[in-house]
């Protein structure tokens, strides 16, 4: 089994597990903190970001677009009808561009901002932590909306966000959006195409993993886990 460095709050470490359990293959799960700059970890990443996954003969794969293209050659591309990339070029730019969108853009207008003041600082003590930063939250939740109505128009005008079949564009919004949603930031009946999909998503056997996350000092918004929200 192929054991994947993580924490259940990044949305890049959701992105790869996701991935993964749409192909049907479970990963061991180590919890990593990378602000502990832990020694151990640092010989298999040396800039101490996550994911990192170890792959077969203990091979070292960092990064969650990486290990996306590590997946989909050496399982995506012989599973055809579940492929998570495209055959065509063109509609494979455009999944890899709303991967981009959600796993960089939102993460660095909303999700990393969130998740750092809400739920990390907590936890890092004098590794980075304190008092949270009151500026960057209200930031991040005025951000919210935006990604949120993106969201919302591309469930409504698509089968699914990239196109006609699910791909590796729903896995990276389900995966960052299901952070916010742990934290209770997304009022979804703003959007009810967006919710509908992410109903859909939520309802996957992949996303069961991710509904049984918890992180110590933080409870999930009450709905998170429930399938009928």
């Amino acid at each position: 089994m192929l054991t994947l460095f993580h924490h259940p709050l990044y949305a890049s470490c959701r992105f790869v597990r996701l991935a993964f359990g749409e192909y049907g293959e479970e990963l061991a799960l180590i919890e990593e903190r990378p602000w502990a700059r832990r020694k151990e970890f640092l010989s298999l990443n040396p800039a101490g970001t996550i994911p990192v996954l170890l792959a077969e003969g203990d091979h070292v794969i960092v990064g969650a677009t990486v290990i996306g293209e590590y997946l989909d050659e050496t399982r995506g591309a012989f599973k055809r009808e579940k492929r998570l990339m495209a055959e065509d070029s063109i509609a494979r730019a455009e999944i890899r561009r709303l991967v981009d969108w959600y796993l960089v853009k939102t993460e660095g207008d909303v999700t990393r901002h969130l998740v750092r003041e809400r739920a990390l600082k907590p936890l890092m003590g004098g590794e980075g932590g304190g008092a949270p930063d009151s500026a960057a939250i209200r930031a991040a939740r005025a951000n919210v909306r935006q990604h949120l109505k993106y969201t919302n128009w591309l469930a409504a005008t698509r089968d699914w966000l990239a196109g006609p079949r699910l791909s590796y564009a729903d896995v990276a919004a389900a995966a960052a959006l299901s952070t916010l949603d742990y934290l209770g930031e997304i009022e979804w009946r703003e959007y009810p195409a967006a919710r509908d999909w992410y109903s859909r998503m939520k309802s996957r056997p992949s996303f069961r993993s991710l509904l049984s996350d918890r992180v110590r000092g933080l409870s999930p918004a009450s709905h998170y886990a429930d399938l009928d929200f």
